[in-house]
């Protein structure tokens, strides 16, 4: 397994300290066998010694256990590593359950549909079901997208309250994507407050050409904004009326991952 922070012999490079327990578990967890330090020293790169404190700490603390009834060399995980790592892959269920949801949505609707969150950085599309058709638009699972020019981006914004969502929008730089792009404040914000009250926003060829997009809101059980639902592709086989057609969907899909997730 490559070591993401340092290559061994590497003496400039230095692993942070708070993420070598989690390489030394995570390369214990990859392992079919025990490994002795000198094996987790090549494999994650940490001196001999730092590998040594490491598996005695963690040993003491009950996450891993010597091999051969406590009298081996080597190390492997021990019960507060198994119950750590069951209880992670249990909470994996929301996720794939929204994963179903979107599935579902996307065999509906026959195009691309994405779970968008917030970020520093724009919109990010955490999960996402691609059409079937060969022509796509490519806007894979990680893609940052603005906030301003997005269908996901401006539900989002309006989900602000109207003092906070006028801050967020003077903070932006308003960049032309496209000729459509909103590049006024007043503008969008007249938007904002319009799709405040629909529900739901669009996207007419505002970032790419060629391509529209629809999204609705997902919402807790307070009725908070987490995330987006949206469906885009090309205008050569989806019309902004097509994509409004969809809201129905979209919205019981919503629904659904609102229960599935906070229920």
């Amino acid at each position: 397994m490559p070591n993401t922070f340092a290559q061994k012999g590497d003496a400039d490079a230095r692993i942070p300290t708070n993420m070598r327990t989690l390489l030394l578990l995570e390369a214990l967890g990859r392992s079919d066998k025990a490994m002795t330090p000198t094996e987790l020293n090549a494999t994650i790169g940490l001196p001999k010694q730092t590998v040594h404190r490491l598996c005695a700490t963690l040993e003491a603390e009950g996450f891993l256990v010597r091999d051969g009834d406590g009298k081996g060399k080597g190390y492997r995980a021990a019960r507060r590593s198994r119950m750590m790592s069951s209880g992670l892959l249990h909470a994996s269920w929301a996720n794939i359950s929204r994963h179903q949801v979107l599935s579902e949505i996307a065999s509906t609707v026959g195009e691309t549909v994405n779970y968008v969150v917030p970020e520093e950085a724009g919109m990010r599309y955490l999960d996402r079901v691609d059409t079937g058709w060969s022509f796509r638009i490519q806007l894979p699972i990680g893609t940052h997208v603005p906030f301003h020019c997005t269908a996901s981006g401006k539900v989002y914004m309006a989900s602000l309250p109207p003092k906070a969502r006028s801050a967020f929008v003077k903070a932006l730089t308003l960049s032309e994507h496209t000729m459509k792009t909103h590049t006024s404040p007043e503008a969008l914000m007249s938007e904002l407050k319009l799709i405040a009250k629909q529900g739901y926003a669009e996207d007419d060829e505002e970032f790419l050409d060629d391509m529209v997009a629809v999204a609705v809101p997902i919402r807790d059980m307070s009725g908070r904004y987490v995330a987006s639902l949206a469906v885009h592709g090309p205008t050569q086989r989806m019309s902004l009326a097509n994509a409004r057609d969809m809201l129905p969907s979209l919205q019981s899909a919503a629904q659904k991952l609102r229960d599935a997730l906070f229920a």
